[in-house]
């Protein structure tokens, strides 16, 4: 009896129990996230459907829809390829400023988007710093948006991709070294499996913070209708000229299609993570 009593005590923790936890967990996640999301919805479907279709499929919210969409998943593929890579060089490699450039990286976390935003306009612009030296315009160009997409974007798959590349055994690498493999074998092989699901992850979150960006991205892009006019643009435009159903309809649509990509990442990451194991 008094052995059964010290296995109970042992099991009491400092954090509350299950039933406790779990209940302030969905309070707080209802609180900030489903609810405010759910009134999307339905202030979406208190107008007539027609006007709702209207709205979503005017040729200047598709153009909008095809900018955003296009622009963020273009900027994540880059920060995935050059986000990998920075990690890589700040946890293997030991130089001097290390330190420096891993604080750098942080720095759009940090930095005012609008910052950004005007930063990047007149380093670009026709008469600007680099902007005056290129043979072809950036600013308020689609090109000069997927540069700010990726400045914001960038630390979301440093950050996700270096702890585990810190967590890597070095000895699977030199064992594959002493089998024969050369480095790319060794990297296909051994390094990018590993990888891969922190690589989707940042991934996932660059992309989602890159589709509802809008400080760094408004200054750069001129806001020419069917050019480089982005969708959270038009959200604002809209709410500005009371239309808060035409608001909310375009936000709805950019909501789904970030569910469904992100329930493929996920899917993608559960079937990386089963192979691998």
């Amino acid at each position: 009896m008094a052995r059964l009593q010290s296995m109970k005590m042992k099991r009491v923790g400092v954090l509350p129990g299950f039933g406790l936890s779990l209940g302030f967990t969905m309070f707080y996640i209802s609180l900030l996230v489903i609810l405010p999301l759910s009134m999307v919805f339905i202030n979406t479907v208190s107008v007539e459907w027609a006007k709702i279709w209207q709205t979503i499929s005017d040729p200047r919210v598709m153009a909008s829809y095809k900018l955003s969409i296009g622009a963020s998943l273009t900027a994540a593929c880059i920060n995935v390829v050059f986000g990998v890579l920075i990690a890589w060089m700040l946890v293997r490699y030991r130089f001097p400023g290390a330190r420096i450039v891993d604080g750098l990286v942080d720095l759009p976390f940090a930095l005012p988007t609008a910052i950004a935003g005007i930063a990047l306009t007149t380093l670009y612009t026709k008469n600007g710093w680099l902007g005056q030296f290129l043979s072809f315009k950036v600013a308020f160009t689609p090109l000069g948006i997927i540069m700010a997409l990726t400045f914001i974007g960038l630390p979301f798959v440093v950050r996700t991709v270096q702890p585990v590349l810190q967590n890597l055994d070095q000895e699977m690498e030199e064992a594959s070294a002493s089998l024969g493999a050369n480095r790319l074998q060794t990297f296909v092989k051994v390094i990018f499996p590993e990888l891969l699901p922190a690589a989707l992850t940042g991934f996932a979150l660059a992309f989602a913070r890159a589709l509802g960006e809008y400080g760094s991205v408004v200054f750069i892009a001129g806001n020419m209708p069917m050019r480089t006019e982005i969708t959270p643009l038009l959200i604002m435009t809209k709410l500005e000229q009371y239309d808060y159903a035409g608001a909310t309809a375009i936000a709805a649509v950019m909501l789904i299609f970030s569910f469904i990509l992100l329930l493929i990442i996920n899917l993608l990451q559960w079937r990386t993570n089963r192979k691998f194991i």
